[in-house]
């Protein structure tokens, strides 16, 4: 007969009540999110808080902040060109990149006609320097005009910190057709060196981007500058 050998038996453990606890101690820990400790003390689970992130908003720079339509969306550190309200394309307001010879809107088409064939062969010579000249804004009708002159009063708090930047409207050069606002840099550094030559001219100091029509500035050069509109005369009218 043939022996049937056994293999040798292993002794059978038991796991204990104490170890059998542990277990499920550290699975309740895993799996609510709490330390062993907390699972242990019956502590409820945690509640895992967001990853901090860096605030997205930013301060704005008081420095460069004017009031909307008194300077070109296009010169560094600026805002934005004017803002959106009430008034539109018929009353004057533009995209960007608008060019002198645009024919499509009034605030182009409604300039003083002398001040337009003065801007339009300004603009033909400095495309000869690769330089474009752009309208940011021209021709301004009175609801227009009015609206940019409460924003101011809005931005600066007081009527007189507002004058700097946007007249009113029976006052305005814009209203009248006798003003034009030129974008971008390059533009407003080529006028202020060409300009004169045909008879364009900055006329306030705070505003690089504001021309006005001299005639005489092609044989005299342009006038002294204003510091700000509140100090041109035809402001106090």
């Amino acid at each position: 007969m043939f022996s049937r050998h056994h293999p040798p038996t292993r002794p059978h453990t038991r796991a204990t009540p104490v170890a059998v606890l542990g277990t499920v101690i550290a699975l309740m820990a895993v799996l609510s999110g709490c330390s062993p400790e907390e699972a242990s003390a019956g502590a409820p689970p945690s509640v895992a808080k967001p990853l901090a992130h860096a605030s997205s908003e930013r301060t704005p720079d008081s420095a460069s902040l004017h009031p909307p339509g008194e300077r070109p969306g296009r010169l560094p550190d600026e805002p934005p060109g004017p803002a959106h309200g009430a008034s539109g394309v018929a009353d004057g307001q533009l995209p960007d990149g608008v060019e002198p010879f645009d024919d499509t809107y009034p605030a182009v088409t409604r300039l003083d006609p002398a001040l337009l064939s003065a801007l339009r062969e300004a603009a033909r010579a400095a495309e000869r320097d690769d330089v474009t000249l752009y309208v940011n804004s021209g021709w301004r009708s009175s609801t227009y005009q009015q609206q940019l002159l409460d924003e101011a009063d809005t931005t600066y708090g007081t009527s007189h910190d507002a004058a700097r930047w946007v007249a009113s409207v029976d006052a305005s050069p814009h209203v009248s057709g006798e003003a034009v606002d030129v974008g971008d840099a390059d533009a407003t550094t080529w006028l202020s060196e060409h300009g004169a030559g045909y008879g364009l001219c900055q006329v306030y100091a705070n505003e690089p981007w504001h021309y006005e029509l001299r005639p005489h500035a092609s044989a005299r050069g342009c006038p002294a500058m204003y510091a700000d509109p509140s100090r041109d005369p035809r402001m106090q009218q």
